[in-house]
């Protein structure tokens, strides 16, 4: 069986895990604290980044990119019907399209906003010897403020199209999510502020493939009551 080192609140990870269960593809799921990574993940994957995939008789597969881009080539159909999951479709130009803004979520937004959030909430105060960390005023209002600029073009991309590469989900789509995902378990997601977005992130936050990471939580930090609303 495959194997899977993962945080529950990694949105890199998250977009690894829904896209396991859009394919139905069971694997031993091992959590590891990107606060303190133990030497063994180290030796697995010297960059010190999470998810990491271990195929079975096979690679070991580290960061979404080259997870997700062998997934669409190996491991891409169903495996009890057979049907492609296709999470790069359409033309040459189409699949150009979807790994642009798989850079753009899982990069720009992650960097400008997820990540940092990460830190300030969780990963600073579970430091060893950092319990008392209060989040930084200054850098959550600099995320939320980022936030919202993510959240408009969101709203732009949902708004002419029937998702946010195109007519088909995409990879796209799952790292978007998987993003805004971890984002509003803290609520500071101003869904009402932005409907085009929050239209979007409700179809596919329906999925039964984000059940999962839905259903996570932080010890003593419970998500808002609407996180787990497929109807808001």
């Amino acid at each position: 069986m495959h194997k899977l080192t993962h945080y529950r609140l990694c949105p890199l990870s998250r977009s690894i895990r829904v896209v396991l269960d859009e394919l139905e593809l069971k694997v031993n799921a091992l959590e590891e604290q990107p606060w303190d990574l133990g030497l063994s993940f180290l030796q697995l994957n010297p960059a010190g980044e999470l998810p990491v995939l271990e195929i079975e008789a096979g690679p070991v597969l580290c960061g979404t990119y080259a997870i997700c881009e062998y997934i669409a080539e190996e491991l891409k159909r169903h495996p009890h019907d057979g049907l492609v999951v296709p999470l790069f479709p359409g033309n040459r130009e189409e699949r150009a399209e979807v790994r642009r803004l798989v850079d753009w979520f899982h990069g720009k937004l992650h960097r400008e906003v997820t990540r940092e959030l990460l830190y300030e909430k969780v990963y600073a105060r579970l430091q060893p010897g950092n319990g008392g960390h209060a989040p930084d005023a200054d850098i959550l209002r600099a995320v939320r403020a980022n936030l919202r600029y993510h959240l408009s073009y969101i709203g732009f991309l949902a708004h002419g199209r029937r998702w946010l590469a195109g007519e088909d989900l995409s990879f796209a789509d799952i790292a978007a999510a998987a993003q805004l995902s971890t984002i509003d378990y803290f609520d500071e997601v101003p869904w009402d502020e932005y409907p085009q977005a929050k239209e979007w992130y409700a179809r596919i936050k329906s999925r039964p493939a984000f059940r999962s990471i839905l259903a996570d939580r932080i010890p003593g930090s419970p998500p808002p009551r609407h996180y787990t609303n497929l109807d808001f």
